[in-house]
């Protein structure tokens, strides 16, 4: 029997997840990642104990040392005595599907550390640097009763704006001298920031970008928070105190970020959705999808009336 097979979500296999036990917690997330067979009855077994974490995310452009700032708040969550869970999202393998670079590498610090659990996930190619069961790895970790859930992107570009879907507190990490290539991120990833920081704060031109990001934040109208922008040098730990104040600030300032997750879910069933509508339309052999799309070539129906009736072919199907 394997170890999924073994794992029946009761009420003693509950009590044990959210005490903390690492082989239980280890074992849900596997069964919810690879979708296994008993993956629907674990995330019904917690859905009515979500709520607990504050979901974090880190994105930003590659290179600006979000791994060692992710590491660097982690300790300083642990110094407050709280438990953590890090959803590290690396590029996949396009070979296997599996995670190539794998954050766990550079969190050794925590080794040992019964209060943080770390887990690597491989993107599988999807855009936005999250994996489909991304959204469901944190809630089981919600359920375990962790206290901050910390979810690392890859660090794609403007597609990374997906976090804003499954993170309560959005930190965008940005380097020294990115210079116009700020105008060229700000419609993405930028706009979604919460708390916005230059790491790497010990290098040239860490005042100017500060600057630039502080005078991009002025020419946007924002209602409510207004995000700050940080100094960090994730390696020496300064500044990393002020900025998980600054998260532990929007927390309390937005209210309820550790309500039921139904957002979460209403994008992911829509996020599943359109893949396998995706996927129907793609589809070489399917007649009746070649059918739709030579009338839309040929003008005889429009894209939307086109969209409804792809939707409708995906309902009738079984795919």
């Amino acid at each position: 029997m394997t170890a999924a097979a073994k794992q029946v979500p009761d009420s003693e296999w509950l009590a044990k997840l959210q005490s903390g036990h690492r082989t239980t917690l280890a074992r849900a997330i596997t069964a919810v990642e690879n979708e296994t067979a008993g993956a629907g009855d674990i995330i019904s077994a917690i859905h009515p104990h979500l709520g607990h974490a504050h979901v974090v995310g880190f994105t930003g452009p590659p290179g600006a040392g979000k791994s060692t700032l992710v590491s660097a708040y982690v300790a300083e969550l642990r110094k407050r005595d709280l438990t953590v869970g890090v959803v590290a999202v690396d590029p996949s393998s396009p070979l296997t599907g599996g995670a190539i670079l794998g954050d766990r590498i550079r969190m050794t610090a925590h080794t040992g550390d019964e209060g943080v659990f770390v887990r690597s996930l491989a993107s599988r190619g999807h855009l936005g640097g999250l994996s489909r069961t991304a959204a469901r790895v944190i809630d089981v970790m919600d359920a375990a009763r962790r206290d901050v859930v910390v979810v690392e992107t890859v660090g794609a570009g403007q597609s990374e704006v997906e976090v804003a879907e499954i993170a309560h507190t959005k930190v965008v990490v940005c380097a020294p001298g990115l210079g116009d290539d700020i105008q060229a991120i700000k419609a993405g990833i930028l706009e979604i920031a919460d708390v916005l920081v230059v790491n790497k704060a010990d290098l040239p031109l860490a005042d100017r970008t500060v600057k630039q990001l502080k005078g991009m934040l002025g020419l946007t109208k924002r209602e409510g928070w207004t995000p700050p922008v940080l100094r960090t040098t994730a390696t020496t730990g300064e500044g990393v105190d002020t900025l998980a104040d600054k998260i532990d600030d929007h927390a309390d300032a937005e209210g309820g970020l550790r309500a039921s997750p139904v957002h979460r879910v209403q994008r992911l069933l829509a996020g599943i959705a359109a893949e396998r509508l995706k996927r129907r339309i793609e589809r070489q052999d399917d007649p009746a999808m070649t059918e739709l799309c030579e009338a839309v070539l040929r003008g005889d129906v429009g894209f939307d009336a086109a969209a409804s009736r792809a939707l409708e072919l995906l309902v009738k199907s079984k795919d």
